[in-house]
């Protein structure tokens, strides 16, 4: 009898003490979640993406909107969202009633990563924002040896592409970069744009940059020239704009498929000399035909051999012409800026593949482009100056002091040319 006792106040204790740690267990608060200028906890979040062929109504309906009520939220902020631009694939997020009706309250559209508007048909009148996400920007650093081609430098270091169509548009007249040297180097200063403080959305301006190009080095700096209009350039170690008066080449990223050669000889024509007065630049049918500089378009026509072209005079001096379009995309008259774009490659006219025939005249007589020396734009101010080397300073000690990656593959000694 003694034990048994014994054995239920045990039990008795044991119990009372699994009683008093339950007892002090602490549920924690729910964190707190704020997205889109709301909190999201007070909401059921349907995080969804456009089907093909959805349209807003169909979205809203399933979601316990009536039909009256849509066509009052479309009519009510089209001014601010027209809903038929809704794309499919891309996301949205619906802010539902947490309670058994589940009804949409707001309707939340994403642009892109950054870029969302918000319609909100919680009160008896919609209203609409358009709205993005803050914003934090990070300088970084990034070096490259050039194996095989600028794109896949960069690829191997794991940067954003951008940064070479960006690294190429700096240095368009300093390099040709259709004629890229292997183990050619980079050097880099650039901005990357975060949300949420981890998710990189994209790259901002490079603020400093060195291109190494057949053992030559070349600077490159960003500085701004008028902090009012906003206006600003590259320029190298002695204060010398980089960028001339013309692009080299009226497409990015393409290869030179035939050159400036006036004693070309085809076998097609039984091996007879037929001068090529033109650079032809290979592209896919649709790649979009930039003017290389300022000017007023002359003629846009489709024309024998030329197929659809357009001629830009610029100045007195220089006149510029782009043959084999697809399709123009300026006329007669139409005063164009240097990159934009005036057509896209296709292959009218004579032509055995797609490509752009740039065809280049100084007064009056068609020369080779990439042979000529064409003047520097505006250059720097005398006042400037010495903001400008104060300025560069602190970022050439950076680049200077960036190693390069190593390479995997042993280096070639012959050198080759290497298409961007």
């Amino acid at each position: 009898m003694k034990k048994f006792i014994t054995l239920i106040s045990l039990i008795l204790f044991f119990a009372c003490k699994n009683d008093s740690q339950q007892a002090s267990i602490v549920v924690p608060e729910p964190k707190i979640i704020n997205e889109f200028g709301f909190t999201l906890n007070n909401y059921k979040v349907i995080n969804d993406t456009i089907k093909s062929g959805e349209i807003f109504s169909d979205i809203l309906l399933k979601n316990h909107i009536e039909y009256a009520k849509i066509l009052e939220i479309v009519n009510t902020v089209r001014d601010t969202f027209n809903v038929r631009t809704m794309k499919a694939g891309k996301p949205y997020t619906i802010l539902a009633k947490k309670d058994s009706t589940e009804q949409a309250q707001v309707f939340i559209y994403q642009h892109s990563q950054v870029n969302y508007t918000v319609i909100d048909f919680r009160d008896s009148i919609p209203v609409a924002h358009n709205k993005s996400k803050p914003i934090r920007t990070e300088t970084k650093t990034a070096s490259g040896v050039i194996t095989s081609n600028l794109s896949n430098a960069m690829d191997e270091q794991g940067l954003n592409l951008y940064l070479a169509y960006d690294l190429s548009d700096i240095y368009a007249w300093t390099i040709d970069f259709f004629r890229l040297q292997k183990n050619d180097k980079f050097k880099i200063i650039y901005e990357q744009h975060y949300i949420n403080d981890t998710i990189p959305v994209g790259i901002g301006k490079i603020k400093g940059a060195y291109f190494e190009h057949v053992g030559k080095p070349f600077y490159a700096f960003k500085f701004t020239t008028d902090s009012i209009k906003n206006i600003s350039d590259y320029y190298d170690f002695e204060a010398n704009n980089l960028r001339r008066q013309f692009l080299k080449a009226p497409l990015e990223f393409k290869r030179i498929t035939s050159r400036f050669n006036l004693n070309r000889r085809i076998a097609f024509y039984g091996n007879r000399v037929r001068p090529h007065k033109g650079t032809d630049f290979a592209g896919p049918v649709g790649t979009p035909i930039m003017s290389t500089a300022n000017g007023t378009v002359v003629e846009s026509q489709y024309k024998g051999g030329n197929g659809n072209y357009v001629k830009v005079k610029h100045n007195g001096t220089y006149t510029t012409q782009y043959l084999h379009m697809s399709k123009r995309a300026v006329k007669v008259g139409q005063y164009v800026k240097q990159g934009d774009v005036i057509g896209y490659v296709g292959m009218t006219g004579n032509t055995s593949g797609p490509h752009v025939c740039y065809r280049f005249w100084k007064n009056g007589v068609q020369v080779d482009p990439l042979k000529e020396k064409l003047p520097t734009s505006e250059p720097l101010k005398t006042a400037l100056k010495p903001t400008y080397f104060k300025h560069i300073e602190p970022l050439k000690k950076i680049l200077d002091s960036l190693k390069y990656p190593k390479i995997t593959e042993k280096p070639s000694t012959e050198q080759e040319d290497l298409n961007t």
